[in-house]
């Protein structure tokens, strides 16, 4: 029977021994996402957002959508409209099924003459079930969205601020700020998503649009974790960078970032097509859609984004430069040896067995396809007998 290879990109990538060399390539993503920013708010200034009605203000006309001969479609209403006042209306849908479908038209702030000419156009061309007395109209006032944007925005600022406390005691404020990078680089690309494609940008647009902030959160919390379990006592050792260890974390995590997000996106998927399919609730389809887009950004940002910037954040300390350069020189030396022929002694520097010998059981399933060596007890202290952490029989 032929054996099934282990080594395959799927396998490391779920047992998260990918060894894909994210950190040491950081300049590529910052690059690759820079652009993508870019373009975000080039788009955000000069296109700028499809602003529905709520955040204009206008005039709601409702209405069945049967009559006595059958279904009134869409395009029928639209042309009707288009008769009616010789514009065009912002927008047409069915909303609901069944003997509660009913169509929306939105459109332009309208006079008492023009609705009321509309109504009777609509009345006389389609026959609506109910007659005139069934189209009702309605003001929207542009007030109402401007007030959702504020307290959004009020909300997006308490949140930033909170989760910049809470990522600098629970881990550091490198990470923290880093974090924060993640999220402002969701909301930005997201928004400009909206923006580029004319999305129409509704109160449920920005309420979905904060929705996303904790999942972009959660995923980067994750990474982070990790990473400050495989850098605890990283300056005592020259074994590996902090880049190096933070880049062993983030592929440790990846396949659970994917999954998660893959998760995630199931019910949002479901959410739209029920929503916009079944339903024909333009609200649930709003709310869909942004989520949609900052779900796969923020699983992108915490890979690509949150986990480099920390890197490059706590690498300004001199510290870990140093430390850094202890563990080229220290390469730089066995290297030197191996081309001499001599023997390199693979050992580790720390005295601290218990430590040493924890970290050596949890590295040794990653560390050959993480691409960086793995640690073994000091050749001498085996000499000595001194317990490596396993016992003696």
């Amino acid at each position: 029977m032929a054996k099934v290879k282990g080594n395959g990109v799927f396998h490391r990538l779920y047992v998260g021994t990918g060894a894909f060399d994210i950190i040491g390539k950081r300049k590529r993503w910052y690059v690759v996402f820079g652009v993508i920013l870019l373009i975000s708010i080039a788009s955000i200034g000069i296109k700028q957002f499809n602003l529905g009605i709520d955040f204009v203000g206008g005039t709601k006309i409702q209405m069945p959508s049967t009559s006595s001969s059958g279904p009134i479609s869409v395009e029928s209403v639209k042309s009707t409209f288009t008769k009616a006042l010789g514009e065009d209306a912002t927008a047409v849908q069915s909303v609901g099924v069944g003997d509660t479908a009913t169509i929306q038209i939105r459109s332009e702030t309208l006079n008492v003459e023009q609705v009321t000419k509309l109504k009777n156009t609509l009345d006389s061309d389609l026959k609506p079930t109910g007659g005139l007395q069934s189209i009702s109209d309605s003001a929207v006032s542009a007030s109402w969205g401007g007030e959702i944007t504020t307290k959004a925005l009020i909300a997006l600022i308490v949140f930033l601020i909170a989760v910049a406390i809470f990522l600098a005691l629970y881990f550091e404020l490198s990470m923290a700020i880093a974090a924060l990078i993640a999220v402002l680089h969701d909301v930005i690309i997201t928004a400009g998503v909206y923006s580029l494609i004319g999305f129409e940008v509704s109160p449920a647009t920005v309420i979905g649009l904060l929705t996303i902030l904790g999942f972009s959160l959660y995923d980067t919390v994750v990474v982070f974790d990790k990473v400050k379990e495989n850098t605890r006592g990283i300056l005592g050792l020259t074994r590996r960078t902090y880049g190096e260890a933070a880049n062993l974390a983030v592929n440790q995590t990846l396949m659970r970032s994917i999954n998660t997000s893959l998760i995630a996106l199931l019910p949002v998927l479901g959410l739209l097509v029920i929503g916009v399919g079944f339903l024909g609730v333009g609200t649930l389809k709003d709310l869909a859609l942004v989520q949609l887009t900052g779900i796969f950004i923020g699983a992108l940002s915490s890979i690509y984004i949150a986990t480099p910037a920390a890197v490059d954040l706590k690498m300004r300390d001199p510290k870990y430069k140093a430390q850094a350069k202890r563990v080229l020189d220290r390469r730089n030396s066995q290297a030197r040896k191996l081309a001499a022929g001599q023997t390199v002694d693979d050992t580790v520097e720390s005295t601290d067995e218990a430590v040493v010998d924890a970290e050596i059981r949890k590295e040794k399933a990653y560390a050959t396809a993480a691409g960086v060596p793995s640690r073994t007890p000091k050749a001498a202290d085996l000499r000595r007998g001194r317990p490596t952490g396993k016992k003696q029989r």
